[in-house]
């Protein structure tokens, strides 16, 4: 599959919706991936008579952050692209972990978006990244909806979050790179094997063909039919909601104790999600132990990541704080 300027325009045009003239932000790390997202994009707004910044954040994990920001930056005021250093606060930086590196990145970009009324942020993920997290996410025992991994579209604190290059292979953006000239640098902390992700990364690099197929078929099979298993825990529990409102979900245990554990376990997962407005729910370890309590005779209440479960009579109670 070939990446060109003219393909990259009609696949943007047909799948997302943007205002007459449209104003957007791209992560850019200074990275091929980034660099190449840029680029193409680049095109696009000129097409479309927009206007386009690159939002580049020195991290302050490494000593040379600020100079390749520093760098990056003149390289795109060369090619007559407009770009802003975003710096993470000195507070915002203690663990140095890639899960505090994310956190900072995304709110400085998404709260710089707000401030200029910038409606689309895109990031530069692609086919191998997705894979990536897939195995990530595997090894980690997430449910059919962490397995789903990274979306083309989604929404961060009222920005919305396009990734645009998700069918496309690092070696088709390196290719992309080297045809069109464009400079780029690598990130060290890509090779570091103290982190999980570059060590999958590496992982993947060393393994036969035969093993990759296998994982992209696995992951090719959560994408179909993730949605049906989604919409099927939905249906399960409108059916038996009892009451339900910011704090409480009560629901009728008599109609769910029977399920495989797969499923109730993902039925409890979403309850959680809903009562405390995060993504991040308990683990599938932590779940299934609630599990096998609830189906003991003497069970009574059960904490888990700070949700209260109770059982009264032939009803499961679920709340954020014991009521």
């Amino acid at each position: 599959m070939k990446l060109t300027n003219k393909e990259f325009i009609k696949k943007i045009e047909k799948k997302y919706i943007f205002e007459k003239k449209p104003s957007v932000a791209v992560a850019v790390s200074g990275g091929p991936d980034s660099m190449s997202l840029l680029f193409l994009l680049n095109g696009f707004i000129k097409y479309k008579k927009g206007k386009l910044i690159a939002l580049i954040v020195n991290h302050r994990i490494r000593k040379n952050s600020k100079e390749e920001a520093n760098y990056i930056s003149a390289y795109l005021e060369k090619n007559n692209i407009k770009s802003q250093i975003l710096t993470v606060n000195k507070d915002k930086v203690s663990k140095k972990s890639m899960k505090e590196a994310r956190n900072n990145r995304y709110n400085l970009l998404t709260d710089f978006c707000i401030k200029n009324n910038i409606l689309h942020l895109f990031i530069a993920h692609h086919k191998d990244d997705n894979l990536e997290t897939f195995l990530n996410r595997k090894i980690a025992g997430s449910d059919f909806y962490g397995l789903k991994s990274m979306s083309e579209l989604s929404l961060y604190k009222k920005v919305v979050i396009i990734r645009p290059l998700l069918n496309f292979s690092k070696e088709i953006l390196l290719d992309y790179n080297k045809k069109n000239k464009i400079q780029y640098i690598n990130d060290p902390s890509n090779f570091n094997l103290d982190y999980t992700r570059p060590t999958i990364r590496n992982f993947l690099k060393r393994s036969n063909q035969k093993i990759i197929k296998e994982l992209n078929k696995d992951f090719q099979n959560i994408l179909f039919y993730s949605p049906y298993f989604i919409q099927m825990i939905h249906e399960i529990l409108l059916k038996n909601i009892v009451q339900v409102d910011s704090k409480i979900i009560v629901i009728d245990l008599d109609n769910i104790k029977n399920l495989n554990e797969f499923t109730f376990e993902n039925i409890i997962r979403r309850i959680y999600q809903f009562l405390f407005f995060e993504s991040n729910a308990p683990r599938s370890k932590k779940t299934r132990i609630l599990i096998s309590e609830i189906k003991k005779l003497n069970f009574n209440n059960f904490n888990i990541k700070g949700m209260i479960v109770k059982k009264n009579d032939d009803f499961l109670t679920f709340s954020r704080k014991s009521v």
